[in-house]
């Protein structure tokens, strides 16, 4: 399996006491580009996936195929180890395995699955609802026991602070790091003391996610800040799709009124500098020496 070696990477990475800092993407190409920055992991979020894939909000609307589609044709381009988020595993207990089951296959490095309620929504938007804890751990030992291979990691995350408050997301926290999980997120924090009474509790023990939404509940902080609180993963899941669709904005506004792109010439990769990123040259020399190898 593809991803057992990008799992192992992770997971041995996550002994680190610096951060992992995972960029959201989207599809293939914008993990492309997220790798040849030089990142060392990516974060597929359900809500990158309905941004793009629908065109739709992130209020329950995908499944868990076309996240598995998308997970796995990034995976196929790229070599970084995936974040991929598992929102309630869509359904229960029995639902979530198989949610495991076709990550795990599609090369998720890591697995995340939440404790909110059906239908699930972005965790920085309002009138969430949480599934009782009990549930939500028969959903996280299905998850650890679906897993092909102990190096895909299964990240437990909490809603709960805007629904019952922080320390009662901290208890779920607890519940779900007795279960078995690999890491810990408890979604939506509200201030840095609120983060730093988290770290005080889990950091030394498992692993930690922050989560960084522009415009979100959680104050923005950059990696290193985060990483000195005791977080291990930090995340910016959206924030691709909100910085392309700012810049497509531009660009459909400028060709509507313009009827030419010649305004962003010098801000867009010509014919040949697009096919050398992506790499055409090599894929049509590769093709070239198996028309040379064909005994016909």
């Amino acid at each position: 399996m593809q991803n057992v070696a990008q799992s192992a990477s992770l997971k041995e990475r996550l002994r680190q006491s610096e951060p992992v800092l995972a960029p959201g993407v989207y599809d293939a190409l914008s993990a492309l580009l997220a790798e040849q920055a030089g990142f060392e992991a990516l974060y597929l979020s359900g809500g990158a996936v309905a941004y793009t894939l629908l065109g739709r909000s992130d209020v329950g609307l995908t499944t868990a195929s076309e996240t598995a589609d998308v997970l796995a044709r990034i995976a196929d381009r790229v070599s970084l180890p995936i974040i991929v988020d598992g929102d309630t595993g869509y359904g229960n207990a029995l639902n979530t395995q198989r949610t495991v089951r076709a990550f795990e296959r599609a090369g998720a490095a890591m697995i995340q699955l939440e404790d909110q309620g059906f239908p699930k929504r972005c965790g920085h938007l309002a009138g969430k609802t949480v599934v009782p804890v009990r549930e939500m751990c028969g959903k996280l030992k299905a998850a650890l026991d679906a897993r092909h291979s102990a190096d895909t990691l299964i990240l437990g995350r909490t809603d709960a602070v805007a629904v019952e408050g922080l320390e009662a997301a901290i208890e779920r926290a607890e519940a779900y790091l007795e279960c078995g999980v690999d890491a810990l997120f408890i979604e939506a924090v509200v201030s840095a003391a609120d983060m730093d009474r988290v770290c005080g509790r889990f950091a030394s023990r498992v692993p930690l996610l922050a989560n960084m939404v522009e415009g979100g509940k959680t104050p923005i902080h950059s990696a290193g800040e985060l990483g000195a609180r005791g977080y291990r993963i930090v995340i910016y899941p959206g924030g691709t799709v909100r910085f392309a669709s700012r810049q497509l904005q531009r660009y459909f506004a400028g060709l509507k009124a313009d009827g030419s792109t010649r305004g962003f010439k010098d801000e867009m990769n010509d014919f040949d500098a697009l096919n050398g990123l992506i790499g055409t040259p090599e894929l049509l020399e590769r093709g070239r020496r198996y028309a040379e190898d064909d005994p016909a």
